[in-house]
């Protein structure tokens, strides 16, 4: 899978990415603001060389929310590409796992806050379009069967 320095070939400028749709026993789901940005997401972030979307998720979770979980812990919801929330002209590339927790997180490494959020109602909350248009509403359609 590319990095985000090489260029994939549908778009130049695309961000390969592994995420997770974090819910609680609530049906809560847990987004993350990173330093410096404005905008929501799922915690998640860029495949390494060598690496596999499964693998980086499990490491990106540690990273960023100082939460350990093995990889049979998830399960897959899907592949999506999204324009980037924070970087204008370029796209996520990204392959989203979910995994319902209860377990403590806290936010670590580029992580400027944490905060649950109720994906039918988001509020005036800036959320990213990968969450937004794909994620929320495929996790919301599961729902009502």
């Amino acid at each position: 899978m590319a990095t985000a320095s090489e260029s994939s070939p549908a778009h130049p400028h695309t961000f390969t990415l592994a995420a997770a749709l974090l819910l609680d026993s609530e049906g809560r789901a847990l987004l993350v603001r990173k330093k410096g940005t404005h905008a929501f997401m799922q915690p998640g972030g860029k495949i390494e060389a060598g690496e596999s979307a499964l693998e980086a998720i499990v490491r990106e979770l540690a990273e960023e929310l100082t939460l350990d979980v093995a990889p049979d812990d998830f399960g897959y919801l899907g592949r999506f590409g999204a324009p980037a929330a924070n970087e204008p002209g370029w796209l996520v590339d990204c392959e989203v796992f979910t995994l319902t927790t209860d377990a403590p997180v806290a936010a670590a490494a580029e992580i400027a806050e944490v905060r649950w959020f109720d994906p039918a109602d988001t509020g005036d909350a800036d959320i990213a379009p990968l969450t937004s248009e794909h994620v929320f509403p495929l996790y919301l359609a599961s729902l009502t069967g």
